[in-house]
């Protein structure tokens, strides 16, 4: 009876079920909102050893077509164990877009407290066109459309070309199926599975990325969101390709404060002795990949890709150190000297070179298919040549046009985020890759949040990453007892 009460409410609120541009009404979805859910172990070690169950929820490819074709959502659940204090069940993206879901609720049980956690049915989804859930796979010659424009205007056009090579590919491999791999949809995806599982409402855990899809999410069901929290949070007016413009400024400082950490332990990496000099040292190493790729193990490193080597470690402090070795390791290799790669830099350049085991075309499907964006190369080349005084490093990558240039337009208009749903919004002040603002601009679009903020600390994706007491009180706080900390919050480092 529970769960045929949350279907027959559901249906009956009007902006609840459905709502925007071209999309079927409730009725029609019936079908969807009362499937049977069938759980059976996951066929995965770590799933299966924790005692999740796995299910797989039908959705439409197409909610403007709901008779039409269907594909399957993949979703994992660890049951709550205090069932008296049972509160329902919280959902959780871990970001990208494009990023598996289906472990991360393993990590979100990790990092509460075990009140918390026990109270809730943690449910992990690979987001449609990701993983399990009908995978996107446009098989690429590369791992991912966003990386450097590089020195020249010669580099710059042999980024449009590519960009615009990817795109076609995606377009000859996928189809139209393409255009339904968006925010939104998994949006209305997240509200199939509350209903399917008997909900009135959830809960929901998002990092990154998986901040706005919360955040569009309580737009689109306000009334079927229980207490949310969003982590290193997108502005939604910005996203996507203005967050990633966002991190070329904040990429630099980062670069600067671990060059100054280097320098002064200079005795163990060598590559100056003042954050000018190591900093002089990077963007030689970016020059001299121009004109001849650098060799790492059996990779070739050019100007295109050796500043993202750099932008992967900057989102955390912690990785200082692993950063300047990388660096030491390139430019060994610069000088001639056979470098073999340590594993998970190996992985890296093999995945981002290659595409191996599998590129990312499912999370350019849900950047392009979100939003569009400008379509003329000159103006991306301007904007680079507007940024490089400033940016040198980071301000080809984060202005450089992406296939959704040469991308089918979006089938509806970009959300709008603009409500009093309570959330909590978690930002440091020195993250790079979601900037600071973002998160105080989500605050602002979403009245009824509060903001927590890390002061001082070069972190992206907080709670259960980077232990802090005030941040992991507040989190765990609103879960257990829907309680939001008073407005203005500021934590620091532990």
């Amino acid at each position: 009876m529970k769960r045929v009460a949350a279907v027959l409410a559901a249906l009956t609120v009007g902006t609840g079920v459905l709502t925007g541009t071209g999309v079927a009404g409730a009725e029609t979805l019936s079908r969807f909102y009362e499937q049977a859910v069938e759980w059976k172990a996951c066929g995965d070690a770590a799933l299966d050893q924790a005692g999740a169950q796995c299910a797989e929820i039908t959705v439409p490819l197409d909610y403007s077509e709901p008779q039409g074709r269907t594909i399957k959502v993949a979703i994992s659940r660890l049951k709550a164990t205090d069932t008296k204090r049972r509160r329902g069940i919280m959902l959780s993206n871990p970001g990208g877009p494009g990023g598996e879901g289906l472990h991360f609720m393993l990590y979100i049980r990790g990092a509460m407290t075990p009140e918390v956690s026990s109270r809730y049915d943690l449910i992990g989804m690979d987001p449609r066109g990701v993983g399990r859930s009908a995978a996107i796979d446009c098989a690429w010659p590369i791992g991912h459309m966003l990386w450097s424009a590089g020195l020249d205007r010669a580099d710059f056009s042999e980024a449009v070309r590519t960009q615009a090579d990817l795109a076609r590919r995606c377009a000859r491999k996928e189809g139209d199926r393409i255009a339904h791999i968006t925010t939104r949809n998994t949006a209305r995806d997240m509200d199939v599975v509350r209903a399917a599982l008997g909900e009135a409402k959830l809960s929901y855990f998002g990092m990154s990325y998986g901040t706005y899809l919360g955040a569009v999410f309580t737009q689109m069901f306000p009334h079927r969101s229980d207490r949310i929290v969003l982590d290193s949070a997108i502005d939604p007016t910005a996203y996507m390709a203005g967050s990633i413009r966002n991190q070329g400024p904040i990429n630099e400082a980062a670069l600067d404060e671990w060059a100054d950490w280097t320098a002064a332990r200079d005795a163990d990496y060598h590559l100056g002795t003042t954050g000018r000099q190591v900093r002089a040292r990077v963007e030689g190493l970016i020059r001299q990949a121009a004109d001849s790729p650098i060799r790492i193990g059996e990779h070739l490193l050019d100007e295109r890709f050796l500043p993202m080597t750099l932008f992967t470690l900057l989102p955390d402090a912690r990785y200082n150190a692993h950063l300047a070795a990388r660096v030491r390791q390139i430019a060994d290799a610069a000088e001639g000297k056979p470098v073999q790669p340590t594993k998970d830099f190996d992985d890296e350049l093999r995945f981002t070179l290659t595409g191996r085991p599998q590129d990312l075309s499912g999370q350019a499907a849900v950047i392009c298919g979100d939003a569009a964006v400008p379509r003329d190369p000159r103006w991306y080349w301007r904007t680079i040549q507007r940024s490089r005084a400033s940016q040198p490093v980071f301000g080809p990558y984060a202005n450089n046009i992406t296939a959704c240039a040469f991308w089918p337009s979006p089938r509806e208009p970009k959300t709008t985020v603009r409500n009093d749903v309570p959330a909590l919004i978690v930002q440091a002040t020195r993250d790079t890759r979601t900037v600071y603002q973002e998160g105080v601009n989500l605050h602002r679009a979403m009245s009824g949040s509060r903001l927590v903020t890390l002061q001082d600390v070069r972190m992206h994706g907080i709670f259960g990453r980077l232990p802090n007491a005030c941040v992991d009180n507040a989190v765990n706080t609103y879960f257990r007892d829907g309680t939001l900390p008073a407005a203005g919050l500021t934590c620091h480092a532990d």
